[in-house]
C-alpha cells in the first residue's frame, strides 16, 4: 500500500471552490472533511482532534473569519498545519499564526502540492 495521507479540513463558503479543493485533495489520497464557515469548522475540529491540517478561506460569513479560525486552531491544536487562502486579501506580517502558509486564489494544483510538501503533509 502507499503511504498514509493525513485528514484535512477544507473551510470555504463558496460551494464550487470548496468542491474543487475537496476533489483535488481527495484525488491525491487525502481524507478530506469540509465546512462552509469558520464557526462550523470549529465544531468539526472540536469533535475530532485527528486533523493534520486545516485549509481555510479568509472571507466567510459567521462570527469569525478564516484568520480568526487560523489563530484559534493554532492556539488549541498547536501541531495542526494551517493553510490560509484568499482571492481578495493578502494578510500582513504577524496576522497569520506561526508556521501558517498563505496562498492567493485561484490556486493551481502544483502550488498546493508544493505548499503541502513544505508543511510536511
Amino acid at each position: 500500500m502507499g503511504s498514509f495521507k493525513p485528514r484535512l479540513l477544507v473551510v470555504e463558503d463558496d460551494g464550487l471552490i470548496r468542491m474543487d479543493l475537496v476533489d483535488m485533495l481527495s484525488d491525491r489520497g487525502y481524507s478530506v472533511e469540509e465546512a462552509t464557515t469558520a464557526d462550523e469548522a470549529l465544531v468539526v475540529l472540536e469533535a475530532d482532534l485527528e486533523f493534520a491540517a486545516v485549509l481555510t478561506d479568509i472571507d466567510m460569513p459567521g462570527s469569525i473569519n478564516g484568520l480568526g479560525l487560523a489563530n484559534i486552531a493554532h492556539e488549541r491544536w498547536p501541531t495542526m498545519k494551517i493553510l490560509v487562502i484568499s482571492g481578495r486579501y493578502s494578510p500582513s506580517a504577524g496576522v497569520l499564526p506561526p508556521g501558517a502558509k498563505f496562498l492567493s486564489k485561484p490556486i493551481a494544483e502544483h502550488v498546493i502540492e508544493h505548499t503541502f510538501a513544505e508543511l510536511g503533509l
